[in-house]
């Protein structure tokens, strides 16, 4: 196939994948919304945890058949501890943001989890290996404080209890995307740890679940367990999907990088609610300033990403120092051994 063919087939990949996450997080959203809030089926984390298990269970029969069969032992030996930490983390955000929304407003809730671009970058440092340029940070910063701006509703309601829980959920929340990251880029591939992760989060969720839910659950269901049961179904497809993509979408771009495109996203439906429903009294001269703010940040961190993978690498030299750029770094003294870089190496005898 010609490089070019290939460049558009990777960008049509690209433009397909994020079209499809996108929707698939909206869809949930929404879905999840409508039966937590307007329908009384609350239950959040007996919902997740159904979801999750309802993962595992699909995926578990092609789980079994090669090619991945005969890959489960060597990958879990080398990965357990980043597949139970993305379990775990994934728990403690979804469990902790539900439980911050009995004690703060949704619009608090938002502002708080409106950060999670900014510390995915941070702790993408010390669990990636990635360090972000100043402009990067400078335009994630931007980002979320647009977002913050165009979300907040003018006043804080809340106790330091509730806004301390979102706090742990959202930090999390962010901590799960970058380990994802990081496994994904050792060769994991997203239906795997799909698959892998969701008996984890499983699993850390039944506490939760039995002492807060599972009484209440027992006689809501009572007369209607057909309903309920179409109901954790339906949901259960559309979340397994958006996990899949999800994981495909930072194996392909960055965690990062989806946090932005989750935060566009919402900047995005608050100006589609002002141009398709006619909200235009709602959309205040602050949601304004947040929008513009938001999507500054937005092309900002896009040209970033676009000026790094235009830079043209270097050639690398092994035994003779860098004379363009002086400021080499030592990295191996030992038989006149240097480094310089990651590509176009040369070796001179």
């Amino acid at each position: 196939m010609a490089p070019d063919s290939v460049k558009q087939h990777s960008v049509f990949n690209l433009v397909a994948t994020v079209a499809a996450y996108l929707t698939l997080n909206s869809t949930l959203n929404l879905m999840n919304k409508w039966l937590l809030g307007i329908y009384g089926f609350s239950f959040p984390l007996l919902l997740t945890s159904c979801h999750m298990l309802f993962s595992f269970l699909i995926l578990l029969p092609f789980m079994m058949r090669e090619p991945f069969k005969s890959l489960h032992a060597a990958t879990l030996q080398k990965q357990w501890k980043g597949i139970i930490g993305i379990g775990l983390f994934m728990a403690v955000n979804i469990a902790f943001n539900n439980l911050s929304l009995v004690q703060i407003t949704l619009s608090l809730n938002q502002v708080i989890r409106s950060c999670i671009p900014v510390i995915c970058c941070l702790l993408a440092i010390g669990i990636e290996n990635k360090i972000p340029t100043g402009k990067e940070i400078g335009s994630l910063v931007i980002l979320s404080l647009g977002v913050m701006i165009a979300v907040w509703e003018g006043s804080v309601n809340g106790s330091p209890h509730g806004i301390m829980l979102c706090i742990v959920g959202t930090v999390c929340n962010a901590a799960m995307m970058s380990t994802s990251g990081r496994i994904l880029s050792e060769k994991l591939d997203v239906l795997r740890l799909a698959f892998y992760t969701a008996p984890v989060s499983c699993i850390a969720l039944f506490p939760f679940c039995y002492f807060r839910e599972s009484a209440r659950f027992m006689t809501y269901s009572q007369g209607q367990s057909m309903i309920v049961t179409a109901i954790i179904l339906v949901g259960s497809v559309n979340a397994l999907s958006y996990n899949v993509v999800h994981y495909l979408m930072i194996q392909m771009t960055s965690a990062v990088t989806t946090t932005v495109l989750g935060e566009v996203k919402i900047v995005g439906l608050l100006a589609l609610s002002v141009l398709l429903l006619g909200e235009k009294s709602m959309f205040t001269t602050r949601m304004t300033v947040g929008v513009v703010l938001a999507v500054a940040g937005f092309c900002l961190y896009s040209h970033c990403k676009m000026s790094l993978q235009r830079r043209p690498a270097a050639p690398i030299v092994k035994g003779v120092p860098d004379l363009i750029n002086p400021g080499f770094r030592l990295n191996n003294t030992q038989a006149g051994k240097f480094s310089f870089g990651r590509k176009s190496v040369i070796n001179i005898p």
